[in-house]
């Protein structure tokens, strides 16, 4: 039994754990402002808020998430919202809403809720509101009619409100101005009362709240069926929902041993449901990659990356995977356990053995990854070229690690995607780098036996002579960002 508030409501529901949040919210409770556009996480025309109890219990922390790829189950034990949800009083605006009229922000509507939803859950984050980040809220959202000029004048509309909002407890001075309505400020309490209830439950024995268990049948799932492995669903919500929808699946996106970052000497250990967006946020990641938030930007958007977990990147073997190529270049492992809990760690590159295969067990899952944290004197870059520049599936990806001592390359790394049918290790590449200076000749062999390592076949995303063009072009890139060469030398 899935239990969660959806705005002010208890649900409780038996529906399949593994269908959406989206069509839950729009057939089943008719719910109808929630939006379908995709149903592949681009437009935002689905957008929600989705709040969960932070680590103390005492506060709710939201997040904007595309409702069309999030799991039902994972909205077990918290607050969604829909725009239904923020309205204080029938037929009046909050100030997202009166901003992005006032700006002449819609002009058919169907965009406009993700917009008001992503602005909405900007106005709620403990964050300071700033230019920047204004705009990045609604990094997830397409308007396909109105123009984004007039969205970015309501956005710094509203960032200019948001100047007077607390840094601290600003719950009240939201609801007392409108941007929320006054229910919100029970859902902490309503959320650990449930909590408690389902804590209870477990002990007891009760049918009516009990908690979630790990695995979750489906419908009409067969009593055989071996559950899938389901983390944030930003791949196989896309790839397979039907399939997901009759299965059982296990939910480990909210299991907390399979979250959190940390740094053991020089090793830095990240669980295995960790999103994209924990890994830009966290101190530990950017510690020893103060550049990873430009590099994650080009990943997903800030709904997705508030969704999509690490190893749901690299299991699911797309040959141009942002997160796994990124995680190559870092020399990672994953943890590998089985049913009879045995574990086993495994060089992330070898954890391929052909297009959308792997050469680990079926009953094995990726909970741990590790990787040996960069020196402050590292070189690190990460480069992708897509259609869009956000938001977008890469032609070619690709990263590079580099340690230079004494004006010599002594170990290297690069990693590249979409240039083959896999995620590719250029261990041959990275050999006719050491023991050189970071030289324009160095970078020239480097590029030379990158081509014979790369087996990239023409398709939709380019020719194959174009993505060749482009990993020639990105290492040069590497060199460049990394200041080991400059352009002027190139």
């Amino acid at each position: 039994m899935l239990q969660f508030y959806l705005n002010n409501q208890l649900i409780r529901t038996d529906q399949s754990a593994g269908s959406t949040l989206l069509d839950f919210v729009r057939y089943n409770q008719h719910l109808k402002g929630t939006k379908i556009g995709c149903r592949e996480g681009d437009c935002g025309a689905c957008t929600v808020l989705v709040g969960e109890l932070d680590a103390l219990g005492e506060a709710v922390r939201y997040q904007s998430m595309t409702s069309c790829l999030t799991p039902l189950g994972n909205a077990h034990g918290k607050h969604v919202v829909t725009v239904e949800g923020i309205n204080a009083a029938r037929g009046s605006l909050t100030p997202v809403q009166q901003a992005i009229v006032q700006e002449g922000g819609s002009q058919c509507g169907f965009c406009t809720v993700g917009f008001v939803m992503s602005l909405t859950g900007h106005a709620l984050s403990t964050q300071p509101s700033t230019e920047t980040s204004v705009l990045a809220a609604i990094d997830g959202n397409i308007c396909r009619c109105t123009g984004y000029k007039s969205l970015e004048r309501a956005a710094a509309h509203l960032q200019e409100q948001l100047q007077q909002r607390p840094a601290t407890e600003s719950l009240p001075w939201l609801a007392e101005h409108g941007f929320v309505p006054q229910y919100f400020a029970d859902m902490p309490s309503k959320l650990q009362a449930l909590h408690s209830a389902t804590t209870a439950a477990a002990a007891g024995g009760s049918e009516t709240t009990a908690p979630l268990p790990a695995t979750v049948t489906g419908l009409d799932a067969p009593a055989a069926a071996r559950a899938r492995i389901l983390g944030g669903g930003t791949d196989l919500l896309v790839q397979q929902p039907e399939k997901l929808r009759a299965a059982d699946v296990e939910l480990v996106y909210d299991q907390a041993h399979l979250r959190g970052i940390r740094r053991e000497d020089n090793t830095i250990i990240l669980g295995a449901a960790t999103t994209a967006q924990q890994l830009l946020e966290s101190e530990v990641m950017l510690a020893v990659l103060p550049e990873l938030p430009r590099f994650l930007k080009l990943v997903s958007s800030t709904p997705i990356r508030q969704m999509g977990t690490v190893a749901g990147n690299f299991i699911n073997a797309s040959p141009i995977g942002d997160l796994t190529i990124l995680f190559l270049a870092l020399s990672a492992e994953v943890e590998l356990a089985d049913t009879a809990e045995h574990r086993r760690w495994m060089p992330l590159a070898e954890l391929y053995a052909g297009y959308k295969q792997l050469t680990k067990a079926p009953d094995e899952q990726v909970t741990a990854i590790r990787f040996p944290a960069p020196a402050p004197t590292d070189a690190f870059n990460f480069e992708k070229v897509s259609k869009r520049t956000h938001l977008d599936i890469a032609s070619v990806n690709t990263a590079a690690w580099l340690r230079v001592e004494n004006g010599l390359i002594q170990e290297a790394r690069f990693s590249a995607g979409g240039v083959g049918p896999i995620p590719l290790l250029l261990r041959q590449t990275a050999a006719t780098l050491i023991g050189r200076p970071a030289s324009v000749e160095t970078l020239r062999q480097a590029q030379q036996a990158a081509q014979q390592e790369i087996s990239p076949i023409s398709d939709v995303r380019g020719t194959e002579q174009y993505k060749r063009l482009l990993l020639h072009q990105l290492l040069e890139a590497h060199f460049v960002e990394t200041g080991l060469l400059t352009e002027e030398q190139l």
